[in-house]
């Protein structure tokens, strides 16, 4: 609840995450009002409270099978991971280690927003500026005969009567040198193994190059920008462009990028007019130059007539014919004030250039992003980005020192995320913490059970890395949820381990019973939880696409997290009673009495307080004799010491 509370007030995550968190506290606030009032109701009225009720077949086969698992394959594991407790612990970290190397040697892709099968191809066209539409469109139209040939090409893998491209609509705009061709697909739950990737890759492939485009990518851009995005700012424009050139020539040699664009845009082509020396000379300037340039070719008002209520302007500019190209211009007759004319060829300089459309600013310093997509779904962004910026921008970035570089995209974004979790993770872990450690009254038995918590990674990799999915945004969430689960299911064991101790049980037998009683409702969670999350892991419509990612870290972490649970955390209750008993003998170096592994326990100790006043216990109560030490204690292997 407070790391959902944290996602829905920071708003960093955006308004998806918040509106999930919303639904989350909500839900658990409800079910935490139900299991404390509504549940015990339902319970106090059950059949299975009555005690001439008799299961049935299915229930008695069910029971034989949970007594199988806990008594023949549970227990023989138990036995040995307490007695073999360093193995136990060696064995776990091991697992998590090669885990962590399965991440960073790239068998398990990572990456900060997941890949999400939409159900259209988004094709972006952009011609140079001043295009006009009817070539844009002719454009497009080579799109859209790449699609009915993609079309007929991958629908032979579909079902009689399916076809995988269901339309194609073209739109040129907001400019006529625009456009934007939408190739919508059938949908996703009936695709099969037919990726949208995959699509968007022969529909590039049929359409070939565009030479004329400076635009041209398939696909799309997510919520949190497109994969790869450098954003490179400078104050010398020249040297800000061979850079930009610099990195897409270097983006465009990487396999796993696909579409390298930037938005340093050409715009319209310009014609500059500087005056030459005769101009000055004969006493004209570039205002009274550019202003008859003006009036001949796009028109000055010459008369303003009123017909009825409506006011009509008269503008007179140079016929058609005789404006409509550069050797126009520079025929066109200039006047001097004396009234003499001059073409205009011999007093200015024409310059044919182009202009821009848009100019970016980051803090102050001109700005040009470079964008990239990925042409695969197999590819690690993660990895990607590791690669530009750790080779190819340094590398570039030194031949132009007056360049620097500036996170965005999905870079800036994961790097608020990151900032934003780490503000809040570690107070909702130190209050859970806390809340725990109340609980148990133990700050070690709290410890140990917080050091499970990475070992629930070690089903998230694999998770991942059977599913075929990258580590995401949405996994770590995944992860969030299971750390609650884990507490919870390693709390019930820890209480009843507590409770064995009040009873009066030796330490070993007390940890050995509670392993063997919790093994029934700590299996069935993980179960039930697994075979819930089941469906949404093979859901193939665009509204699962979001939830997968969380459902592999929660399902498979949850797997990993139970034989954790079972057979690590007794282990580490060995190792931390030992630890206090040897901590007690350090203490107390030459003292004849020595506290027994059930004594040093706090279980123990409230017991002893709650049986008589604190300050009538003896100090002898709280230690036993040597030579009263149970030498039957098998499961330590241990013999009395002289």
């Amino acid at each position: 609840i407070a790391f959902s509370s944290f996602l829905f007030i920071d708003g960093q995550l955006g308004d998806f995450f918040g509106e999930m968190a919303l639904v989350v506290i909500f839900s658990l606030v409800f079910s935490l009002v139900e299991g404390a009032v509504i549940l015990p109701t339902h319970v106090a009225h059950s059949k299975a409270l009555d005690p001439d009720a008799k299961p049935n077949w299915i229930q008695e086969k069910f029971e034989s099978l949970m007594a199988f698992l806990r008594d023949k394959f549970y227990s023989p594991i138990l036995h040995f991971a307490m007695r073999q407790k360093f193995i136990t612990l060696a064995a776990s970290v091991a697992l998590l280690m090669l885990s962590v190397g399965v991440v960073n040697g790239g068998f398990v892709k990572t990456t900060f927003f997941p890949v999400i099968e939409r159900d259209d191809v988004a094709v972006t066209l952009q011609l140079p500026a001043g295009t006009p539409e009817d070539v844009t469109l002719a454009t497009m139209e080579r799109i859209r005969a790449a699609a009915k040939e993609v079309n007929e090409e991958i629908s032979k893998r579909l079902p009689e009567g399916q076809e995988i491209i269901e339309r194609v609509e073209l739109k040129v705009g907001p400019n006529t040198y625009q456009g934007t061709a939408t190739v919508a697909l059938l949908p996703g739950e009936f695709r099969g193994d037919i990726k949208l990737r995959e699509v968007a890759n022969a529909l590039r492939e049929a359409t070939g190059p565009i030479d004329e485009a400076e635009v041209l990518s398939f696909g799309g851009q997510s919520v949190f920008g497109k994969p790869v995005s450098v954003s490179l700012v400078g104050d010398n424009i020249n040297e800000l462009e061979d850079a930009t050139q610099a990195v897409k020539g270097e983006l465009e040699k990487l396999s796993e990028l696909s579409d390298v664009v930037d938005n340093n845009q050409e715009g319209l082509r310009e014609i500059n007019i500087s005056l030459k020396e005769k101009a000055k000379y004969l006493g004209i300037d570039l205002q009274d130059v550019l202003g008859q340039v003006r009036a001949g070719f796009f028109g000055s008002e010459a008369q303003r007539l009123q017909r009825g209520e409506d006011e009509v302007k008269v503008w007179v500019r140079f016929a058609e014919s005789d404006r409509r190209s550069l050797t126009d211009l520079n025929r066109m007759r200039i006047r001097l004030p004396n009234g003499s004319n001059y073409p205009l060829s011999e007093l200015a300089e024409l310059d044919l250039q182009r202009g821009v459309i848009a100019i970016n600013h980051v803090n102050g310093r001109r700005e040009v992003k470079v964008e990239a997509d990925v042409a695969n779904n197999n590819g690690s962004v993660s990895d990607v980005t590791t690669e530009i910026n750790d080779n190819i921008l340094p590398r570039i970035l030194k031949e132009y020192p007056g360049v620097a570089t500036v996170p965005d995209g999905q870079v800036r974004q994961q790097q608020k995320s990151i900032a934003s979790t780490q503000k809040v993770i570690p107070v909702v872990l130190l209050l859970m913490f806390f809340v725990v450690a109340l609980t148990f009254r133990s700050i070690l038995q709290t410890t140990a059970l917080f050091l499970l918590l990475p070992f629930g990674f070690i089903g998230v990799v694999f998770g991942h890395w059977l599913m075929g999915a990258p580590i995401s945004l949405f996994s770590f969430l995944g992860i969030i949820a299971l750390i609650g689960i884990i507490v919870n299911d390693g709390l019930v064991l820890v209480a009843t381990y507590n409770d064995n101790l009040r009873d009066g049980m030796d330490q070993m037998n007390a940890l050995y019973e509670a392993g063997r009683s919790r093994f029934r409702p700590i299996v069935l969670t993980s179960v039930t939880t697994f075979a819930g999350l089941t469906p949404l892991l093979f859901e193939k419509s665009l509204q699962a696409q979001f939830l997968i990612p969380m459902a592999i870290s929660v399902a498979f972490g949850l797997l990993a997290a139970t034989v954790v649970l079972l057979l690590l955390l007794p282990a580490l209750l060995v190792l931390v009673n030992l630890g206090r008993r040897n901590w007690h003998r350090a203490l107390n170096i030459g003292a004849e009495v020595v506290p027994s592994y059930r004594e040093v326990e706090p279980a123990y100790r409230e017991t002893l307080l709650e049986q008589e006043p604190a300050d009538s216990i003896p100090a002898s109560s709280l230690a036993t004799s040597l030579d009263t030490l149970d030498p039957s204690n098998d499961i330590l292997d241990e013999k009395p010491e002289a």
